[in-house]
């Protein structure tokens, strides 16, 4: 399915009934990303998840990519699902959205979960490494962000047992155009520093980390938690940066449970 969102198509899925979880994916990925999520979590949730634009079927439009943008997009989603509230939930870039779309449409969040992402913004050094990579892929094409990326995507675990999902991300991050990961590589470099935002949240709110996470390591996870009031915090054993595809029993049993709970 698709959506018209200011001119530009956004393609969407959704599975199933009862009340809704939208997911939010990682960079430099596609809502494919969720497939294990959907397949578990639709006997008891209508889950839906997007391309962000540039990615997957999603076409890549003319504006800025931006945290806001995906979090705009998000709620043009649930427009077009007819549906005024929802669990949102993002891994990485997602949650990184996700934060967003606390901001910008609180109104319209029931609960939120937050996989392997951080609140805090990019140092200086972080930003410049991004602009440098966005040029190179630009010039080269996606073969530089899967050298950039896909070894810290995957933990240690799942790069040395399970090879078919090794070729799976890596075929997928090059199945991604040049423009659009460029794009969201400034996306992600000029985003909001969202941890003064933290203690604004105020629904039901899911931390998740894989425990060989090296991009955001169960740190992050921990101040996350730390910072929004009765957040609840899962780490995952042998998953890294991508927990729901490395190691999805296990994101799946703490997405059923905390969704199972009621809102207070």
């Amino acid at each position: 399915m698709k959506t018209k969102v200011q001119g530009t198509e956004i393609k969407y899925e959704v599975r199933g009934s009862g009340p809704l979880l939208l997911l939010l994916h990682a960079f430099p990925l596609g809502m494919f990303m969720w497939d294990p999520q959907a397949d578990a979590l639709f006997e008891t949730h209508r889950v839906a998840r997007f391309d962000a634009r540039g990615f997957g079927g999603s076409a890549l439009g003319g504006e800025p990519f931006t945290m806001e943008r995906i979090a705009d997009d998000a709620a043009a989603v649930l427009d077009a699902l007819a549906v005024e509230k929802a669990v949102v939930g993002g891994c990485s870039m997602g949650g990184y959205a996700a934060l967003a779309f606390a901001r910008r449409h609180p109104r319209r969040l029931a609960g939120l979960v937050l996989q392997d992402t951080r609140a805090g913004a990019d140092s200086e050094e972080t930003k410049a490494t991004r602009a440098t990579l966005a040029a190179r892929v630009l010039a080269e094409g996606a073969m530089a962000a899967v050298e950039a990326f896909l070894p810290k995507l995957l933990g240690e675990t799942v790069q040395r047992t399970r090879p078919a999902l090794v070729a799976l991300v890596r075929e997928r991050i090059l199945a991604a155009p040049r423009e659009a990961i460029a794009g969201a590589l400034h996306g992600l470099a000029a985003r909001e520093d969202s941890r003064g935002a933290l203690a604004a949240i105020r629904v039901p709110t899911l931390v998740v980390v894989g425990e060989e996470d090296v991009l955001t390591p169960p740190s992050e996870a921990d101040a996350l938690a730390a910072g929004i009031k009765d957040a609840q915090l899962v780490r995952i054993p042998q998953a890294g940066h991508l927990a729901n595809l490395e190691n999805p029993h296990a994101v799946n049993a703490a997405l059923a449970r905390f969704l199972a709970k009621p809102p207070a």
